[in-house]
């Protein structure tokens, strides 16, 4: 399955199938939460949170990807990816990452 964020394929023919779409929403842990904090503050990279949000871009892009291989698609053009945060009580949180694009054939 050849993903792309353009709207073409250099020297291929589209056919369009339609919007396919993927999502993914993991839990943070506190004890995560609490060092990636720390981090926040003396400076640094959390690695914690790019883990997770690498997982669920991961799990959402294999998510569209299915959909479009069961329409016949090839190719999946367009793709826009979007990164959310979502704030649960007593400082808990989730990281939802949602993406979309354009179920094609490319030949």
């Amino acid at each position: 399955m050849l993903l792309s964020t353009t709207s073409t394929l250099e020297g291929r023919k589209i056919q369009y199938l339609g919007i396919v779409t993927g999502e993914a929403i993991l839990g943070a842990n506190i004890f995560r939460d609490f060092f990636a904090k720390i981090t926040d503050v003396v400076g640094g990279r959390s690695g914690a949170y790019e883990s997770e949000l690498r997982k669920a871009k991961d799990m959402a892009m294999g998510e569209m990807s299915d959909q479009a291989k069961q329409m016949g698609a090839n190719a999946v053009i367009g793709i826009d990816l979007d990164y959310e945060t979502i704030q649960m009580g007593s400082g808990g949180g989730m990281l939802m990452v949602s993406v979309s694009g354009t179920a094609v054939i490319a030949s």
